[in-house]
């Protein structure tokens, strides 16, 4: 078992443990609602958005108990997305974690309150821990960041340039404006609020907010490159997907020598921009390490 890994292993279970205890299998809701609600939140995934939260939050030296909380409010919000990104009138896809996607298994009804039902319970979920928390107002700051990078300045107002992108002739701006918003806020949050729990002072915030911006963009161009390249099998989704789409990436704008190099520079800027960090910031090269690695031919 490689390092990273063995990282991971323990805390993608802390992860999984925490999420399923959210959704019990028999609350007092309606069933067939929260059979989606799992399907979708606890069917796999690489966990990344909660992990950085931890291992941003490990790296100022901060107790990861803190930051647990707000790392499932992220990958619910997370999942949240993926579910309705998937439905007929988004990208309409039918293949997610190499499963039907919700809105196939269960009906695009319940996709859609699946997906409003994890957004809702992921903030009841960050006001819960801002209510426990010893340093609230770090605790507030953290949940709001979380919201920006769910709402219109983030995520969903990057999707939405991105539908209005669709089949037109797009250019590197363009691209990187989507894909800032539409992945990389998100991730980008998850680095400063874990940062923010743990008691980051400005100048390690400063460092981790450029590591989640670099970490983020290179995020997306890797899962592009993915796109083009990796079977099924590997990435759970069919293959080409965003070519027949003619949706905007960074292949498309740049071709893929030249995007697996954009690649490998964000994931150089990641590095230096946390250079001055201890070893208890390893995780978080290892991690940018890998998510550019399996895509940029290293």
């Amino acid at each position: 078992m490689s390092a990273l890994e063995s990282y991971l292993a323990p805390r993608r279970q802390r992860i999984e443990a925490a999420l399923e205890a959210l959704f019990p299998v028999h609350p007092p809701h309606p069933h067939r609602l929260i059979e989606a609600v799992r399907y979708s939140l606890l069917g796999g995934g690489k966990r990344l958005r909660p992990i950085l939260a931890l291992a941003s939050c490990e790296a100022v030296g901060g107790d990861v108990d803190a930051a647990l909380p707000f790392a499932c409010a992220l990958e619910m919000i997370h999942s949240y997305s993926l579910v309705h990104d998937d439905l007929p009138s988004m990208d309409d896809d039918a293949l997610r974690r190499g499963r039907p996607t919700v809105h196939i298994a269960f009906g695009e009804g319940l996709a859609v309150l699946a997906g409003d039902a994890l957004l809702t319970e992921a903030f009841a979920e960050l006001l819960r821990a801002a209510e426990r928390a010893t340093a609230p107002l770090r605790a507030l700051r953290a949940a709001r960041e979380i919201a920006e990078a769910a709402g219109l300045r983030g995520m969903v107002g990057g999707q939405a340039a991105d539908l209005a992108a669709e089949g037109a002739d797009a250019d590197l701006a363009l691209v990187e404006f989507i894909h800032i918003r539409k992945t990389g806020a998100l991730l980008l949050a998850a680095v400063r609020a874990g940062a923010l729990v743990g008691g980051a002072d400005e100048s390690q915030l400063r460092a981790l907010t450029r590591y989640g911006e670099c970490l983020g963009l290179a995020f997306q161009v890797a899962d592009d490159i993915l796109d083009v390249e990796a079977p099924t099998m590997r990435t759970g989704k069919k293959v080409g997907r965003d070519g027949e789409r003619r949706k905007a990436t960074f292949p498309a704008v740049l071709g893929l020598p030249a995007a697996k190099a954009r690649a490998r520079e964000l994931r150089g800027q990641a590095l230096a921009a946390i250079d001055g960090f201890s070893s208890a910031a390893d995780p978080l090269r290892a991690l940018v390490r890998f998510v550019v690695d399996r895509a940029a031919g290293e």
